[in-house]
């Protein structure tokens, strides 16, 4: 049977059938309330700590493991690009991007009612998985402010090592604006849980949800909205922009594998503010979100570390920390909705099947995504939100999904729930590839995506930015 939305209300069921991580409306206390309620102080200081958790992960977080990858002459300028592009996209939320992803609009779009923050106030509050409970809403801003950060940053390693500094910045604010918002918005968007009191009241407000929540796809942190988003985007920029100069005749290896390996550690600890702290409440679920996080990840270190260990002849930190994010991204999902036992295969299964992404697809295609955006975050982030539909099986130590008008658990129908899972990737696919490739192609055209052969000879660093990393 599929999933009841008419019937959503609150509790770990409800987040094991449809609600997901940011598709909160926001919930703003009125005169009219008989008994507003009131944040709880421990879930407002885990979500905080949450938020400091995510910006680490990017700065420094990414901006390591990105900057170790690359040559030498290159390693500022992927420093700069993750840095700028993150506080560019900051201010870029709070003017607009906020409202239009968790406002109510219409199936694609939010609106304009929180525009520059209007209205919003620190007394404001923010709906959570359960009845009743609330956050301040400016918590519930910041949280969701970095994750709308580190997505385009993500794009940067498809790219890196070839692309002018400015056409970067242009790309990412049209991308941002035509395709991170309204797959924000498509997938996360809803009324929150105090609206479904009864199957009318849920029908209505499932009515005006996100397109993709209405098709019935779960996404708890991210798998859509942030890997397969920024993944496919990556594609499509590294093949308009074309190969590296040498690519495939010289030898490009990372320049510094321990950037690499604090990198890596620094988005593992980071991730817990990611995934833990899309729950939005400091609650046991929080903690089986947290074990399934740490346990995906370990599992995807070594199911990389030893298929790469056997096909090549040694283990290597590099393969190692790769591993580590492709089973952080696979879970991103999925956290939310599977068991521990599930998590770990899921781990294992993304440690081998984003390693052979990044090398044996990439080696048939011809693609230079110089640091593997595509290979990893958008086959991980496909893996995991497809299997969270298989792995999300009661029977198999997932959530299940909840009839709340019958008070019951409801029979699990795994294909279609799959079927839902892949409403959501294609959606994603296509809607972000389409406004990749327009936002390439016009900053192409205007200003120019790719630098000079003699700036990329003589490295970015110095041409670009008038900085060496190392004397």
């Amino acid at each position: 049977m599929r999933i009841d939305l008419a019937s959503l209300t609150s509790s770990r069921w409800a987040r094991g059938a449809m609600v997901t991580l940011g598709a909160l409306a926001p919930l703003v206390a009125s005169a009219a309330d008989a008994v507003a309620p009131v944040p709880n102080k421990g879930d407002t200081a885990w979500m905080m700590t949450s938020t400091v958790l995510v910006i680490l992960m990017t700065i420094p977080g990414l901006a390591l493991f990105y900057g170790g990858m690359v040559r030498g002459k290159n390693v500022l300028s992927v420093l700069m690009q993750v840095f700028v592009t993150f506080s560019l996209l900051a201010i870029l939320w709070a003017i607009y991007g906020y409202s239009i992803a968790f406002t109510q609009g219409n199936d694609f779009f939010g609106g304009f009612d929180r525009l520059f923050l209007h209205g919003m106030t620190s007394d404001s509050t923010a709906a959570t998985f359960t009845k009743g409970v609330v956050i301040p809403e400016y918590v519930y801003f910041v949280f969701q402010l970095t994750f709308a950060a580190i997505t385009p940053c993500l794009i940067v390693g498809a790219f890196a090592e070839r692309v002018k500094f400015s056409a970067m910045l242009v790309f990412m604010v049209l991308w941002f604006t035509f395709s991170y918002l309204p797959v924000a918005h498509m997938v996360w968007f809803w009324q929150g849980p105090d609206a479904y009191t009864s199957a009318d009241a849920g029908a209505a407000a499932t009515a005006t949800a996100g397109f993709i929540f209405q098709k019935g796809a779960l996404d708890f942190a991210g798998g859509t909205v942030v890997h397969i988003n920024a993944g496919i985007a990556g594609l499509i920029g590294c093949l308009l922009v074309g190969k590296r100069t040498g690519y495939g005749k010289v030898a490009m290896p990372p320049h510094n594998l321990p950037y690499v390996m604090i990198g890596a550690s620094l988005l593992w600890v980071g991730w817990f503010g990611f995934n833990v702290g899309s729950n939005l409440e400091a609650t046991g679920f929080a903690a089986e979100v947290f074990a399934n996080t740490l346990l995906a990840t370990a599992a995807a270190t070594l199911s990389w570390m030893f298929m790469e260990w056997i096909s090549k002849g040694t283990p290597t930190m590099l393969g190692a920390a790769s591993g580590a994010v492709a089973g952080l991204v696979a879970i991103t999902p999925a956290c939310g909705y599977v068991g521990p036992m599930g998590s770990i295969v899921l781990g294992l299964l993304a440690g081998v099947i984003c390693l052979l992404s990044v090398s044996k697809l990439k080696s048939a295609l011809g693609y230079d995504d110089s640091l593997d955006v595509f290979g990893v975050h958008c086959i991980g982030g496909i893996l995991g939100a497809i299997l969270t539909g298989v792995f999300n099986d009661p029977a198999l130590g997932g959530a299940g999904s909840y009839d709340y008008v019958a008070d019951k658990v409801a029979d699990f129908d795994m294909a279609a729930q799959v079927i839902s899972q892949c409403w959501g990737v294609g959606v994603t696919i296509v809607w972000s590839g389409v406004v990749a490739l327009v936002a390439y192609k016009l900053v192409d055209w205007t200003i120019g995506l790719r630098v000079s052969e003699d700036v990329e000879r003589e490295g970015l660093d110095t041409t670009l930015h008038g900085e060496r990393a190392y004397d």
